[in-house]
């Protein structure tokens, strides 16, 4: 290590340490918000438990709502391990946060309250420090539904409980799990966040239409490499660009960039690109960088994205969807329904993606009904939100869950 780059190292150290220093006195001084514990009948039942710092927010951002009309049915805390998430997201989650900087704090706050189930959105190595104490029912909500080797980690079989889409789901963590009864362990809520009303940030140009564009980051392994930015992305929004003839929404994965230098530069050139152009286009050119992720489905008329939540957060609005096809051979991709049905476009074909866009948006494809019902059962408005805190609540108050089908039929 040379001595600029061993300065920078010990300057983001301190400023971290800083950061940090200030966080805690600022739980400190605020006890009644950061360690509150509410008594009688308003006492937690349930927690959302994270584990994370701000760069994985988004995370836990997209449960605030959900979460939030749960909580109109009964108590519920949000646990936090990381002290600067936690004055962050105290400033944006309409939940109570609780800090718990040791698992002592943990334990206490279990103690005094009467919490049954917790929720967990990602597979953070300190989940399994919650996951030792039994009296919670632990539950899998993941952060989106995706063909992704994600969803089928072993690790799920270590909750109580995994909260899945729909039948999809069930097949392929049968297909992947060995020695779990998918049937047993999941319970079919839907995409509870497509009943969520967003208020889009930007206003667009009502005459043209408008293309999402929103790959997933570089991954942090070679069979995780899904995000297409650097292989699609900077031709494919360049076509747009050059052809004026539609709003775009650039909308990369958070944490784009963190693991690969070249998807960083690559990111880069793709803004310089749209704010350069949005300056003089009659088009309304976006990269958003906006905290919510949902507001994008309701004002975009098509979607390109790559293997990932996305894909199927858009599919359930039966809108236009293409798929980037992974360039690189150690991705793992399985065969599942949907991307053997959902177009695919290829690295070449994204040099051509304006005239694609186009005919995809003439097409006007509606064939994937059946497709979005194997994904995510009822998509009827409230249909997804009402099953999530279906289930929740029979969890929660120990009932027991006799009809497989009946939560993702009510």
């Amino acid at each position: 290590m040379n001595l600029i780059s061993a300065t920078r190292s010990i300057t983001k150290f301190a400023s971290k340490k800083i950061r940090n220093r200030r966080n805690q006195e600022a739980i400190a001084s605020r006890p009644s918000i950061f360690s509150f514990s509410p008594q009688g009948d308003q006492k937690y039942r349930g927690a959302l438990y994270f584990a994370d710092g701000m760069v994985n927010a988004y995370q836990a951002r997209q449960w605030f709502e959900p979460l939030r009309q749960l909580a109109d049915r009964t108590p519920l805390v949000v646990i936090v391990r990381n002290a600067e998430t936690a004055v962050q997201l105290q400033k944006e989650c309409p939940l109570p946060i609780f800090y718990a900087k040791t698992i002592g704090d943990i334990e206490m706050l279990l103690e005094e309250q009467e919490i049954d189930a917790v929720f967990y959105v990602n597979q953070n190595i300190r989940n399994f420090q919650m996951m030792r104490f039994n009296r919670p029912a632990h539950i899998f909500i993941s952060h989106g539904e995706s063909e992704k080797a994600y969803m089928w980690s072993n690790q799920l079989k270590a909750y109580d409980y995994v909260f899945s889409a729909g039948e999809a789901a069930r097949e392929r963590l049968g297909k992947n799990l060995s020695g779990f009864d998918p049937v047993q362990r999941t319970r079919l809520i839907g995409r509870p966040q497509i009943d969520v009303n967003y208020e889009s940030p930007v206003n667009l140009n009502p005459n043209l239409p408008t293309v999402l564009y929103a790959p997933t980051w570089e991954g942090d392994r070679p069979s995780m490499s899904y995000g297409s930015v650097s292989s699609h992305g900077k031709s494919l929004i360049s076509s747009l660009v050059a052809n004026g003839g539609y709003n775009v929404i650039f909308r990369p994965h958070p944490r784009s960039g963190i693991n690969n230098i070249q998807y960083r530069e690559d990111l880069l050139t793709i803004k310089k690109e749209l704010l350069l152009a949005n300056a003089s286009s009659s088009a309304t050119l976006v990269y958003d960088e906006s905290p919510q992720w949902g507001w994008q489905w309701a004002v975009a008329d098509i979607c390109i994205t790559d293997i990932s939540a996305v894909a199927y957060d858009f599919l359930a609005t039966g809108k236009p969807l293409m798929i980037t096809t992974p360039v690189s051979q150690q991705a793992t991709v399985d065969d599942s329904p949907a991307l053997l049905r959902v177009p695919s476009l290829s690295t070449t074909e994204a040099q051509n993606a304006a005239a694609i866009v186009g005919s995809r948006l003439e097409a006007q494809d509606d064939s994937y009904a059946d497709l979005v019902a194997h994904y995510f059962g009822d998509t009827q408005p409230g249909a997804s939100m009402q099953r999530f805190i279906t289930s929740s609540m029979e969890i929660i108050k120990g009932e027991n869950h006799t009809d497989s089908t009946s939560v993702q039929e009510a």
